[in-house]
């Protein structure tokens, strides 16, 4: 059965997903912005990750946050990146890892 997001909500410099089988977790945004996997961060033919860490803002804030159909978010980071669309896979993965103590994939 899949799992179903039932609550999104600013926690402080994370975001508190919900979902529909009692998984409750925060990601940083931070972390969220590292795991973008648009093409500028992500190389289409290797699926290598381009984008550094260390140059993301250990403050980075987020602007807003968009659904995109019932499958995706589209986030708006406050460097301006806006071209990753967040399968809700991914998200679930994220909140997975989390759970367990650990960071973003990197």
């Amino acid at each position: 059965m899949e799992e179903h997001l039932t609550g999104l909500a600013r926690a402080g410099s994370s975001l508190r997903f919900q979902w529909s089988d009692g998984l409750d977790a925060e990601i940083e945004i931070r972390d969220l912005r590292i795991e973008c996997p648009c093409a500028h961060c992500v190389s289409e033919l290797s699926g290598k990750r381009l984008l550094d860490p260390a140059s993301v803002a250990e403050d980075l804030d987020l602007q807003d946050m968009q659904p995109v159909g019932r499958y995706a978010y589209r986030c708006l980071f406050g460097d301006q990146h806006n071209t990753g669309i967040y399968p809700l896979e991914l998200l679930r993965a994220l909140c997975v890892e989390s759970a367990r103590g650990g960071r973003a994939r990197q």
